[in-house]
């Protein structure tokens, strides 16, 4: 393998890692963080809705698709990138 397709390796992979990071730290957070503060959120209500209660059961799964299509439309675009997209 030449260098200059493994340096090339090396960059996609870079960012698609830290594609994957980023991905992960966002879940962490509406999987994890807001959960465990939604007492505390409870406290606020908007439009007859405890807010705690919307952000752990709507506004994360709302989140959780947007992060999924935002992923799969990013890493396309890093595929393409360098090359090693499937079309």
């Amino acid at each position: 393998m030449s260098n200059d397709v493994a340096e090339r390796n090396t960059q996609h992979w870079a960012k698609t890692r830290s594609l994957t990071i980023f991905i992960l730290t966002l879940w962490f957070i509406f999987g994890m963080v807001l959960p465990w503060f939604a007492r505390e959120l409870d406290q606020i209500v908007i439009f007859g809705w405890k807010l705690g209660y919307y952000f752990v059961v709507q506004g994360s799964l709302i989140a959780f698709v947007v992060m999924i299509w935002y992923q799969n439309w990013r890493q396309d675009q890093i595929d393409r990138e360098f090359g090693v997209n499937d079309e």
